[in-house]
Order: C-alpha cells, then structure tokens, then sequence
C-alpha cells in the first residue's frame, strides 16, 4: 500500500530527469507522479545544469521536452550547497562528483532522494552519513514502497519504449 505522500518532499539526481526524459520507464514514471502532484518534487540549480549538460552532449533531441518539463512541474528549487561547503563534505559519498547532490538532499530535508547512481544508493560505510540523514532508493524501488505499484506495472515499464505508449511521440 503506498505511504500517505500529501506532505512528501523528494529531490531526484540529473540520471533520473536525464533517463525520466529520454525513456519511458520508471524514471518517466516518477516524473509522472510529480507532475500530478502526488508528492512535491525538490530540484537545485546544479542538478538542472547536470541534466541540460547530459542532455545537450548525448540527448540533444530531448532538451525542449525536459524544459517543458521544468516549466510546468511546479518543483520546488533549492540552493546548491557552497563550493566550501562541498569541499568540506568530500568524503560523504565514494563519489567526490555526487557530493553536491547528497548535500543538496541533506541541506533540503527532504524525505527521499532518487537516484539510479551506485554511489548515492549503496548502503555501506560510503555512504552511511547520507543515509542517515535521508532515504535514498532506486527509482523502481520508490514506485514500488512509496508510490504503492504493483510488480505488474513496475514490469510493464521496467524497458518499454515510446511506441509501447497510448499515444505517445517518439
């Protein structure tokens, strides 16, 4: 049964607006429930500039439809954390690129963070401080425990394309 989201807050990383943009699979799924309100999505500046880098160097025919997407999501926007404070922190995930992700979600509070990135989600001593502070999952893994779906419809998504959508565009 999923969890009462009426008050969630949930920041994703540049691969889930990266991968939620170019597949329709649960990143896209994710994104979907923002979109609807069923949680309040929680972005930064350097996420946003992650995805528009990510997409212009290797999804170059997906960048409009991720700023449609920023246009109309509603999402709150936070501060980047400091370089000073990023500097400081270099050691919180095995990853020194996804430290200022981690410490975006921490300084946020927010109630999740979704990623698909190894080093976010590991739980191990590499990243015990972070998940101390916030729940950080795989994308599947939130529709499942938080979103309330069912594995027929996480199966359903899990490598699906755009023709597999009712009137969808590729």
């Amino acid at each position: 049964m999923a969890v009462d989201q009426s008050e969630l807050r949930v920041m994703v990383d540049a691969n889930i607006l990266v991968s939620g943009s170019v597949w329709p699979r649960w990143p896209y799924e994710l994104l979907r429930h923002a979109l609807r309100g069923d949680f309040q999505l929680v972005l930064n500046q350097y996420v946003i500039e992650e995805t528009r880098h990510t997409l212009s160097k290797r999804f170059p025919a997906y960048i409009e439809k991720f700023e449609q997407f920023l246009e109309v999501s509603q999402c709150e926007l936070t501060d980047a954390p400091s370089k000073e404070q990023v500097l400081a922190h270099q050691n919180l995930v095995r990853d020194v690129t996804d430290v200022p992700v981690a410490l975006a979600a921490i300084n946020a509070g927010v109630d999740y963070l979704v990623s698909e990135d190894k080093d976010l989600t590991v739980q191990d001593e590499t990243t015990a401080v972070l998940h101390s502070q916030v729940k950080v999952t795989i994308s599947g893994t939130f529709l499942r425990t938080v979103m309330g779906w069912n594995s027929e419809q996480l199966e359903q998504a899990r490598g699906r394309s755009w023709r597999d959508l009712p009137g969808a565009v590729e």
